[in-house]
């Protein structure tokens, strides 16, 4: 990706890059469809969009990664109801927001990002909870540092981080106090209407956005390969139903296997194991 080695790309940057990628590549991307449905069709895997358009494939590779759906609290409906709600997902820009008090809840990288730009637009913003610490500057370093720590690396990581978000990348130390965010408790409740913090204050705010996370959302597969937590089951990208795979998925062999800059080494080894299984089928 163009650019200094140490920079990290905005969302628009980013959209723009992969816009640039799939032109450069000819890539036949189907923008603007939602896949409805995979599931088998005799020896193949059917693919169909909501649509009703469909395809057959001998492989399917799930590319959608693990954050599908977003997570909201259940103290959300107890909010009044006139207070705007907006989940990171579908944020965009600030003036999807009211003027006046804005509350981020969540402060990993979405939740600094958000917020930073609601207050670079004029807004007064809170942002709720725990410090998450910051990716050390490591440059072109940083992913094969990272890929090489692999399955250890991984595996102490989510525990590290569950629960919690990953390291701040773009946002550095004192990015939120020059924007003027206002760092408040994590919110753990509402009361008459309001946003409670775990210190038992609350907030007067005209909207609140969600920075909760998502969770995976792979139930238009339907097929044998759901963990009890709609986590899709799989052994470095390769599932239990043949023809399926997955890549993008959490700590799929190591800390960045769900990061653009990590994905590559799961592609690889998925592709790896088709063109083995196709060389051996032209052998028979």
């Amino acid at each position: 990706m163009d650019g200094p080695p140490d920079a990290f790309p905005t969302k628009d940057e980013m959209a723009d890059h992969l816009a640039a990628y799939a032109r450069h590549f000819a890539l036949p991307v189907e923008l603007g469809t939602t896949v409805a449905a995979v599931d088998r069709d005799g020896d193949q895997l059917r693919v169909t969009a909501v649509d009703g358009r469909g395809w057959r494939a001998r492989d399917v590779v799930l590319a959608t990664g693990s954050h599908g759906r977003p997570d909201v609290p259940r103290f959300a409906a107890d909010l009044d109801p006139a207070i705007t709600r907006l989940h990171s997902r579908d944020y965009r820009r600030p003036a999807q927001v009211p003027d006046d008090a804005v509350l981020v809840v969540g402060a990993g990288n979405s939740g600094a990002e958000i917020a930073v730009d609601l207050a670079s637009g004029g807004r007064d913003v809170w942002l709720s909870g725990r410090d998450v610490g910051h990716m050390p500057q490591l440059g072109r370093r940083t992913y094969p540092i990272l890929r090489a720590l692999g399955r250890p690396g991984a595996v102490l990581a989510r525990r590290r981080l569950w629960g919690g978000g990953d390291p701040l990348g773009r946002i550095r130390p004192g990015d939120l106090e020059a924007a003027g965010v206002r760092r408040v408790p994590r919110t753990v409740g509402a009361r008459h209407g309001l946003p409670v913090f775990d210190d038992g204050s609350t907030a007067r705010v005209v909207a609140v956005v969600w920075c909760t996370g998502l969770r995976p959302d792979h139930g238009f597969v339907h097929l044998p390969v759901h963990g009890a937590d709609g986590r899709l089951l799989h052994h470095r990208g390769i599932t239990d139903v043949p023809g399926l795979y997955g890549v993008g998925q959490p700590y799929q062999s190591s800390i960045t296997s769900h990061l653009v800059g990590g994905v590559g080494t799961d592609a690889r080894h998925v592709v790896d194991h088709l063109v083995r299984r196709a060389r051996r089928c032209w052998t028979r």
